[in-house]
């Protein structure tokens, strides 16, 4: 039985499987995600892993999937940060050194990935549920900031 996943959500732990370097090719990836109870098609990987900025690359140990180095931070995390806030972020309210961040259902984990990949030295940590993000500040008056330059983005 396959779980019902968002785009958002299925392409968040496709990313964490490059991440760990443990995709060799589509197929590998398919069997890995179908492991997890997750079913997709072929044409929706190739379009998952181009979306995610994932090309094959040589290693010691053959050929894995890795995610660009524009894809993981400076500029291109800006941007991407600034699509996922458009795409998902349904709303924002804070209190204090925290920011309450809500999304679909499923996409959380995403969503804070997203941020978490600025590294923004200002955020202290994230924590993400199935719709909501909890976003931590250093600075204890930080949370409302935070949350305006999201909506913003």
């Amino acid at each position: 039985m396959s779980k019902p996943l968002t785009k958002s959500a299925r392409q968040a732990r496709i990313g964490e499987l490059i991440e760990r370097g443990l995709v060799a090719s589509q197929v590998e990836l398919a069997q890995l995600l179908a492991g997890e109870g997750i079913a997709v098609t072929q044409g929706t990987l190739s379009k998952d892993l181009l979306e995610l900025g994932a090309v094959r690359v040589r290693t010691d140990s053959g050929f894995r999937y890795a995610l660009t180095e524009a894809e993981q931070g400076g500029t291109t995390a800006h941007a991407r940060l600034a699509k996922v806030c458009a795409e998902l972020l349904l709303s924002a309210e804070s209190s204090a050194n925290l920011a309450v961040l809500r999304t679909p259902p499923g996409a959380a984990q995403y969503f804070a990935s997203a941020v978490d990949r600025m590294g923004w030295d200002e955020i202290l940590g994230t924590i993400a549920g199935d719709d909501t993000v909890l976003l931590i500040t250093r600075d204890p008056r930080g949370g409302q900031a935070m949350a305006q330059n999201l909506l913003e983005m």
